[in-house]
């Protein structure tokens, strides 16, 4: 029996190796499909047709080196790739496979690109740049005898006797010697205005001071009954701190000065800080408390209740700063037995971060320009420490105080921070950088009523 071609089909058959899969054969041998009949749906005719028609004239073109300049060619190459003409296949035999579909966008999965150009990091002085004698000057905790004005004169005390130096020009000037029975001075502040200057005295009363003209304009009386140690200025209204644990507003343009009081601390009031919105006060006390009071819910016939009361210091807390760049943050320090930084949310009451420098707080200053923080410490190093925020890792620790830094303000601008020790000497500091660049405000018309329109 003739088997034909079966035999050798089945031989080839047998000779293959096991687990390969095999071809797919119908019953009836008249519907097998053709694997090499071409996709039309998958096939551009459009592009075919060209590639047919056309492809003899490209040849000739390159025949022709006169016809063809590298311009030309240049522009065929780029004209080709965006019309997808760098096919080298005409017939397409099945469709191109699905574009893939991120799940996850690499943008996410990837980290961000560094930035092109990063800030360099600014250099901070390790030593003053100007150092004053401050002879006399009270070595006392309590006491706030340093301010530096709008107006960029600064004020000291020293002993019964206020000097101001001019920062435009480096004059010095005196501008009052209290008497031996009303000293020594305790406590100034200037007024908004930095022209005004508060000064607190021994004797319980607090004066005002013009200082363009070198005249008193007035004596504050009956507001407290010990030294009044803290100022503090909000508009018009100067609130004073006394060792008697009283703090008073007075509405310094009207004649019965006293407005509003507040009662919470049972020992000396030794720090006091208006917030920049004007509306909340904090108050530190040698009775380790810090209070917070509310403008809104003051009262002129009792004594107003504070707001919130911390009591987690274990020293004096003279040291109060409000942050220039998040409402209701204050920055709080203890004294010699506490050594803590802490930082308060003035709406919540919450505590939010408590740091142990390792020395007395003395002072605080945030930096305008920057998320930053400047404290003066006193044993054992008398330093000042540069914090960052919120973080509060050390940027810079700058010494040259041989006591301990009691008193500490800033310039107008923000960058400069004078200091005055117990080793009677008044240190500049350039630690906040160069004042940044500013646009010209609009000029104001100080003409009363300009806001009205005239009638000729």
């Amino acid at each position: 029996m003739n088997t034909g071609p079966w035999n050798s089909s089945s031989s080839k058959i047998r000779s293959r190796s096991p687990f390969q899969v095999r071809p797919f054969r119908t019953k009836n041998s008249q519907e097998n499909l053709d694997r090499f009949i071409p996709n039309r749906s998958a096939m551009d005719f459009g592009y075919a047709h060209y590639m047919l028609t056309e492809g003899n004239k490209k040849g000739r073109e390159k025949e022709n080196d006169e016809v063809t300049s590298p311009s030309r060619e240049a522009y065929q190459k780029h004209l080709a790739e965006a019309f997808n003409m760098n096919r080298t296949r005409i017939l397409a035999f099945k469709n191109k496979p699905p574009t893939p579909v991120e799940l996850i966008p690499k943008c996410i999965l990837s980290p961000p690109p560094p930035p092109n150009s990063s800030k360099p990091r600014r250099h901070i002085p390790q030593s003053s740049e100007r150092t004053l004698d401050a002879p006399d000057i009270r070595d006392d905790f309590y006491l706030n005898l340093l301010d530096w004005g709008s107006g960029n004169v600064l004020s000291i005390a020293l002993g019964n006797t206020v000097y101001l130096w001019n920062a435009d020009d480096s004059s010095t000037s005196e501008l009052v010697t209290v008497d031996e029975e009303d000293g020594p001075v305790t406590s100034v502040a200037w007024a908004p205005d930095g022209r005004h200057l508060a000064i607190g005295l021994n004797n319980f009363h607090v004066q005002l001071w013009d200082s363009h003209s070198s005249r008193m304009v007035r004596t504050l009386r009956g507001g407290h009954q010990a030294r009044v140690g803290s100022l503090s200025w909000n508009n018009h209204i100067l609130t004073t701190g006394g060792m008697d644990g009283r703090i008073v507003n007075n509405d310094v343009r009207v004649r019965s000065h006293i407005v509003e009081s507040y009662r919470g601390h049972q020992q000396e009031v030794c720090g006091l800080k208006w917030s920049p919105s004007g509306q909340q006060l904090a108050s530190g006390g040698n009775d380790n408390v810090i209070h917070i009071w509310d403008r809104a819910s003051v009262s002129s016939n009792s004594a107003t209740r504070w707001l919130h009361r911390f009591e987690e210091h274990r020293a004096a807390v003279k040291a109060l700063a409000w942050c220039p760049f998040q409402a209701n943050l204050l920055a709080s320090g203890g004294g010699g037995g506490d050594h803590c930084i802490k930082f308060w949310n003035a709406h919540t009451g919450v505590c939010l971060n408590s740091v142990n420098t390792g020395s007395q707080v003395c002072a605080l200053l945030w930096n305008k320009n920057e998320r930053e923080l400047l404290s003066s410490h006193g044993f054992t190093q008398n330093q000042l420490t540069l914090w960052k925020y919120p973080s509060m890792l050390k940027m810079g620790e700058l010494k040259g105080h041989t006591s301990r830094v009691l008193y500490m303000t800033q310039s107008p601008d923000g960058c400069t921070v004078a200091s005055a020790a117990g080793d009677e000497t008044l240190r500049f500091w350039n630690v906040f950088g160069t004042p940044q660049a500013s646009k010209p405000a609009p000029k104001a018309n100080t003409e009363p009523f300009a806001h009205v329109n005239r009638i000729r």
